[in-house]
């Protein structure tokens, strides 16, 4: 009987060990920046399905726009160029 209980918490312990390092490493790639490079060049509003701002705090220094294309792809944009000001301001606006 005592083999059995240590097996069964043995297991227990790894499956809980397992599931910790899981979730560490979801908050380790939540706590950092999400754009590595950023894209400054107009884009048409129409090629545009959705914008998300990110302000800056303690998971990035920076601020973060991120707009996804209807295409499905994501373009890290350039928060200082005027146009993506424009539409920062836009998004506020709502």
């Amino acid at each position: 009987m005592n083999g059995k209980l240590v097996a069964v918490l043995a297991l227990f312990l790894i499956s809980a060990a397992m599931s910790q390092g899981m979730t560490l490493a979801r908050m380790a790639t939540e706590l950092r920046c999400q754009c590595v490079a950023t894209h400054s060049k107009f884009i048409p509003p129409k090629s545009i399905q959705d914008v998300k701002l990110t302000q800056s705090g303690p998971h990035c220094k920076n601020v973060e726009v991120i707009a996804t294309l209807k295409d499905g792809r994501e373009v890290c944009l350039e928060p200082t160029a005027p146009w993506v000001q424009l539409i920062i301001k836009a998004i506020l606006a709502k």
